[in-house]
């Protein structure tokens, strides 16, 4: 990490980072300007009062939780294997498992519909949970994994030494200091998770299934086109993704500096 000792690096770096983030504050200035267009307030209320909007944030809970729960369990499992056991041909399946991230996810549509189809999924949540899982799992470990090399081999050969199992060795003293790139991955696949939009497009089809990404969509049609009530669903369905963010804020961009860099 560099530190900006000087008044004029302090201004330069300031400089900079305002330029980078004018592309992403114009979009959501524009957003909040089109949201309030027209009835204003009565927008934001006219999308809350939808009947379907609970079911949607539970199915977007839902979804979330499940898809961090296995991600998490397969990242920190993977991540302790890759770097702290002896596994023969550990690289190669390392490097398999990163090639997935070349894959875009809309190449793999046709074969997870079918795929859904075949094992009877089709309008579950289950049929958006395990592809998005999936899709997050490579980068994740390749995070968790950078991560985990951090951690000071001899305080697993210590406790191996003490009589400790593998598994122990993991509960007791690897997951305890995993604690920051573990925050980091839960905002990153909740930010994915929540807005995820193209699988639940496909995969589910009736109201007590679908998320609260498809909101917008019941005021685009063939007769209507309420493009304010469209941004503030937008908005509001942008909330917990930044209340997420704020909290865990602290722990997010430490574990994600600790997990990018060796």
């Amino acid at each position: 990490m560099f530190e900006l000792r000087t008044l004029r690096s302090k201004i330069i770096m300031q400089v900079i980072l305002t330029v980078l983030i004018l592309p992403f504050i114009f979009p959501l200035v524009a957003m909040i300007r089109g949201s309030l267009a027209g009835a204003g307030w009565e927008n934001y209320k006219t999308v809350l009062s939808l009947d379907v909007l609970p079911q949607f944030f539970i199915n977007s809970a839902i979804i979330s939780v499940a898809v961090i729960a296995i991600v998490l369990a397969c990242t920190v499992t993977a991540a302790f294997g890759f770097s702290k056991l002896a596994i023969r041909g550990k690289e190669i399946f390392f490097w398999m498992l990163l090639a997935a991230l070349t894959l875009p996810e809309v190449v793999l549509l046709a074969p997870l519909f079918a795929t859904v189809n075949a094992a009877g999924a089709y309008n579950t949540l289950w049929a958006v949970i395990i592809p998005a899982a999936a899709l997050q799992i490579p980068f994740a470990v390749l995070l968790a994994r950078n991560f985990v090399d951090g951690i000071p081999n001899e305080l697993i050969e210590a406790a191996t030494v003490d009589g400790a199992t593998n598994t122990q060795a993991f509960r007791h003293i690897l997951l305890p200091l995993t604690k920051p790139i573990v925050a980091a991955i839960t905002v990153l696949v909740f930010i994915s998770a929540w807005n995820g939009y193209l699988l639940p497009l496909l995969f589910l089809q009736t109201p007590d299934q679908q998320t609260i990404t498809l909101v917008p969509q019941y005021f685009i049609g063939q007769y209507n086109n309420d493009q304010t009530k469209v941004l503030a669903a937008a908005l509001l369905t942008a909330l917990p993704v930044l209340i997420a963010y704020v909290s865990f804020q602290k722990f997010f961009e430490r574990g994600l500096a600790a997990g990018a860099l060796k």
